[in-house]
Parts: C-alpha cells; sequence; structure tokens
C-alpha cells in the first residue's frame, strides 16, 4: 500500500491547501493569546522531610528509639531512592527522596503514604517526642510578593491588617494560595520577681507545673436524663492573661494569685524567630501562588488592580509595596520571543526572495508562521504554557525550521 504523495495533492487542490494555510495561522494565533503564562515550568519535587523533636534527649537515644523505627516505616513506601537522616541533641530532621522515574500522578499518593505512616508510629513514640511532623510543601513559587509596612502602627494591629488583605487577596480569580510570611507567634509572658520567689520559698518550676496542670482539656463526666445526654466541661482555657493571673499557686500553706508573684502580659515572641523589614520599617509580606495553567500576564493585571483598590482602601499611614511580580519576568521573556519571531521571518522573507526568488522566498517565510500557529495549538490542546523553557525551544526550532523551508524549496 504506497502512501499518497502530500505534495501533489496540495498543488493539485491549492484552494484546499489555501484554506487549511490561512486556518492554521488564525488557530494559532487564537492559541497564542490563550495559552498559559507563567517564567517556569511546573515541575514535580519528589522530596519531603519528616521532623521529629525530643526535648532533652542525646543523639543517640533519638537514634535508637525515634529514627530507627521511623526509617523502618518509611523503608515500607514505593519508589524510595533514599533516607538522608541528620541527628542533634533533641532534633531529628529526615530528608526522604524519591526515584527520580516516580510517575508525577503518584507522587501525591507516596506523600500521603508517609504521612499516614507517621502518624500511625506517632501514639508509639516515647513521652515528650513531638511529631513526626511531614513537611512536603516544597513546589510552590510565589508569583507576587508584597510588603505590608505601618511605620509606629502596633505590630499585633499590622498583622491584623495583613490578615484582612490576605483575605481578600485569596479571592483574586487565578489565586492559587495566598500566604502571610514572617509573622511573629503571639506568646504570654509570666514574669516572675525572683527575691519575692526566694521569700516565698517557691521555685519556678512548681508553678510551670501548677499552670500545666491547669491548662489540660480533660473531661469531666456527663449526665444520662430522661432527655439529652449532658456533657460537663471544665473551664481549663488559661489563654486569656486575666484568667492566669487568677491562677490559685500554694505556697507555705497559703493560697496566693499569680498575678500576685508575677507580671502576665500578651505579646509576641521575644527574641523573634523571623524579623521582615521592607525599607527599614518593620513588615508582614504577602506571598501570593499562581494557580497551575493561569495566564500570568493576566493574573498580573488583576493582581496590579487589586494593590491599586488596596492602597486607596488601607487606613492612612499603611503602605502595600510590591517586591516581587513574576509578570515583569514573563511580560518581558514574550515580549522578546514576538521579536525575534517577526525578526526572523522578516529576515529568512528577505534573505530568501534575493537568493532564490520571489515565489521561493514567499514559500519558505510562509512556512514559519503556519508551522508555529500549529505548534501553539498543539501546545494549547495539550496544557503546555508558554514559559522561558517552551519558548527558548521555540526560538531553537526557528532555525531548524527554516533550513528545513529552504532544503524542501531546494
Amino acid at each position: 500500500m504506497s502512501f499518497p504523495n502530500l505534495s501533489a495533492l496540495a498543488v493539485r487542490e491549492r484552494a484546499v491547501t489555501l484554506f487549511f494555510l490561512v486556518l492554521s495561522v488564525i488557530a494559532g494565533v487564537y492559541a497564542f493569546v490563550s495559552l498559559g503564562r507563567a517564567e517556569d515550568p511546573a515541575f514535580t519535587v519528589r522530596v519531603l522531610v519528616v521532623n521529629a523533636a525530643w526535648p532533652g534527649a542525646t543523639a543517640e537515644q533519638l537514634r535508637d528509639q525515634v529514627v530507627d523505627r521511623l526509617e523502618k516505616r518509611l523503608q515500607e513506601v514505593e519508589y524510595l531512592y533514599r533516607i538522608e537522616t541528620t541527628i542533634r541533641p533533641g532534633q531529628a530532621t529526615l530528608q526522604v527522596e524519591f526515584q527520580d522515574y516516580t510517575p508525577q500522578h503518584k507522587v501525591p499518593d507516596l506523600f500521603y503514604e508517609v504521612r499516614k505512616r507517621m502518624l500511625d508510629e506517632a501514639p508509639r513514640m516515647p513521652a515528650g517526642v513531638i511529631g513526626p511532623i511531614v513537611n512536603d510543601d516544597f513546589g510552590d513559587v510565589y508569583f507576587k510578593l508584597m510588603a505590608l509596612t505601618a511605620p509606629g502602627l502596633p505590630y499585633g494591629d499590622l498583622v491584623r491588617e495583613a490578615e484582612a488583605v490576605r483575605d481578600r487577596l485569596q479571592r483574586v480569580a487565578g489565586v492559587h494560595k495566598a500566604l502571610l510570611l514572617g509573622e511573629r507567634s503571639q506568646r504570654v509572658f509570666v514574669e516572675f520577681d525572683n527575691a519575692r520567689l526566694v521569700n516565698l520559698g517557691l521555685a519556678p518550676q512548681a508553678i510551670f507545673e501548677a499552670i500545666d496542670a491547669s491548662n489540660r482539656l480533660v473531661p469531666a463526666g456527663r449526665l444520662e436524663t430522661a432527655g439529652p445526654r449532658l456533657h460537663l466541661r471544665v473551664d481549663a482555657d488559661l489563654a486569656d492573661p486575666e484568667a492566669l493571673a487568677a491562677l490559685p499557686i500554694r505556697a507555705g500553706g497559703k493560697l496566693l494569685r499569680l498575678g500576685d508573684i508575677a507580671t502576665i502580659r500578651r505579646g509576641f515572641e521575644d527574641p523573634p524567630s523571623v524579623l521582615v523589614r521592607s525599607r527599614g520599617a518593620e513588615a508582614v509580606l504577602l506571598g501570593v501562588v499562581m494557580a497551575k495553567g493561569e495566564n500570568g500576564l493576566a493574573l498580573g493585571r488583576r493582581l496590579d488592580a487589586f494593590v491599586d483598590a488596596e492602597t486607596a482602601r488601607l487606613p492612612l499611614g499603611l503602605t502595600l509595596n510590591t517586591l516581587t511580580h513574576q509578570a515583569d519576568a514573563i511580560r518581558a521573556a514574550v515580549d522578546l520571543f514576538q521579536v525575534k519571531f517577526l525578526v526572523a521571518v522578516a529576515v529568512v522573507m528577505g534573505v530568501s526572495i534575493l537568493a532564490i526568488g520571489l515565489r521561493a522566498g514567499l514559500i519558505v517565510g510562509i512556512a514559519v508562521p503556519v508551522t508555529l500557529g500549529i505548534t501553539f495549538l498543539v501546545m494549547l490542546l495539550m496544557g503546555i504554557n508558554l514559559d522561558r523553557i517552551t519558548l527558548g525551544a521555540l526560538i531553537i526550532a526557528l532555525g531548524l525550521l527554516v533550513d528545513d523551508a529552504i532544503i524542501s524549496v531546494g
């Protein structure tokens, strides 16, 4: 069975050939406009980290009683490549890597298998062990990073305003995640008068134990009635500084309020584990993660409009500044490709017309937009974005495409 001569068929049916050429160019323009834009392609990270803490334990105790058991459970997971373990006194970190050939669609299931096994082991850990805690969130790339600053405003008020902005930012179309970065954790500080503790014969550890014993949520029983079942609950919430100050402490046969022997205040962790400043002022960062397959240029325009609206909405003194914006890099890459594409077509057609004549030069020049139009259509159907990798591949392909067209004409 002989394959039909497509070249002869195209020459014989000129009207049909012209129709498909024009259709390919129109479909390519539509696909180019509809393609998602991104700076880099999405990639699958086949690594996760498991952390376990045991305050006061030596490295040997952690290895023998915690890490060995966790590693044995992790070895049950399919596609496991290696486990890199770092053990320090009181802290163990296990980096779990899967094989490079692990199918992409199986990675979430493998992460779930690891998390399930670690949750199964948690109740069997020695008393005092914190974890194991699984961290598999490595794939997020911040599309836009913003800083909210307010010189002179209390840090708590700044965080509340940032949370409100984050909630509104999450509702912008195309945003997958909106996260607060650099937020310091709240703490309740209990500051003792050491001289008074000595006079009362109290040790700080005894006070800590009394606070811990009164801050536990324990079942208090229930009442069976002819109607509903009534559950009894003991009010043991010491999150309020006033409730904590009223906590009774026994000292020398007497009951004292904790507030009588200590100063209690609410604040933020000091010294801070994270300290963020923008242009010299204390700040809270807001990071935006773009949804998969979203057009980065369109999302960039929506985020710019969001920043303008928030700037007008925020109270006087608060400033929302943009630190990084991927839309600028995407726009530069796409504009560069468009310039190179137009220059390539013009140069190829001009050189070809001068070298091999008008008709042959037009054929060589037409081959470039038609082929790229079909390529853009296939990319749209396969869900491939325009990013630095695909744009680089297209620019390289332009050279090969011109050579093939000249060879065909020759």
